[in-house]
């Protein structure tokens, strides 16, 4: 699905997501849960992620331009990266209070928190289907991370309520909401690694690029391959440049054209920049360098 789809997917998932954090906000204030709370809060940041993620989705529908010859493809890595700092202030959030609940615990009504959950659950869902639609992107996937949290808060608050409403357990509230601020953690940490892993122009994850540099190597006319790179533009696009030293320059349409089929068919790689060079004995200087098995 192309930027204008996720957008649209996007923009209608926040609507909701607003809508209702305020809903169970008032709910949670009146109820003392901090269950609904945490889940409000968790909302409201969800509010902000999806607004980050529909205006890069936006950006990144630009077309390059002079100062920007990529566009902005890259503005949704970006809003990830946003996304996952503000899971990681909301987690401390809910740890804090958490905390804070145990020593001072407080009354709270457990049928007002059961009644607004399920709600929550309902409209979470709903949002979790709305943006499954709109693609798998870094953008989309840290959305949907941070809805994914918010049904498993809407869980917690379902089960405290529950608890609360047969044995009047309240630390059960508090508790739950920690078992939820846990599981977000672990997403949060793995969306992060993801998105700085693109910021930083590391290899993506996928690819081997021993493995690129011997498949290229194995041309025929081709002796040896160095300065080789591979990096992600964005979600879905990925780039690759590299010298190859060849036994004949006259050979280069042929090697060149085969290069990037190969590239493409067995490494998912389009965007592709080949520098030939010819002549005795190169100096490789970068690593990885692979040499074509006699």
């Amino acid at each position: 699905m192309g930027h204008a789809g996720e957008h649209r997917h996007l923009t209608g998932a926040l609507v909701l997501t607003l809508g209702f954090a305020l809903v169970e906000a008032v709910a949670g204030w009146w109820s003392g849960s901090l269950a609904l709370i945490a889940d409000a809060g968790h909302m409201l940041t969800d509010s902000t992620a999806l607004a980050l993620a529909a205006l890069a989705a936006w950006l990144a529908r630009r077309p390059p331009s002079d100062r920007h010859t990529y566009g902005l493809v890259r503005a949704e890595v970006l809003a990830a990266l946003a996304n996952g700092l503000i899971m990681l202030g909301l987690i401390g959030f809910i740890a804090y209070e958490a905390v804070q609940r145990f020593q001072q615990p407080r009354d709270i009504r457990g049928e007002a928190v059961l009644v607004v959950a399920v709600i929550g659950l309902l409209v979470n869902l709903l949002v979790a289907w709305r943006l499954a639609r709109g693609g798998q992107d870094l953008n989309t996937r840290a959305a949907l991370l941070h809805v994914m949290g918010d049904l498993l808060g809407s869980v917690a608050a379902i089960t405290a309520g529950t608890v609360i409403l047969a044995t009047g357990w309240t630390p059960i509230d508090p508790l739950l909401s920690l078992v939820v601020a846990g599981l977000i953690l672990f997403s949060a940490w793995r969306l992060l690694s993801e998105a700085l892993q693109v910021l930083l122009e590391g290899v993506p994850p996928h690819i081997d690029i021993q493995a690129v540099g011997r498949n290229l190597a194995a041309l025929k006319g081709v002796r040896s391959v160095h300065d080789l790179h591979v990096w992600t533009l964005s979600s879905g696009k990925i780039a690759l440049s590299a010298h190859l030293d060849l036994e004949r320059l006259d050979d280069w349409p042929r090697i060149l054209l085969q290069a990037r089929a190969l590239l493409a068919r067995e490494h998912g790689i389009g965007h592709v920049t080949l520098q030939p060079e010819a002549g005795d004995n190169p100096v490789l200087q970068h690593l990885p360098t692979a040499s074509r098995t006699p």
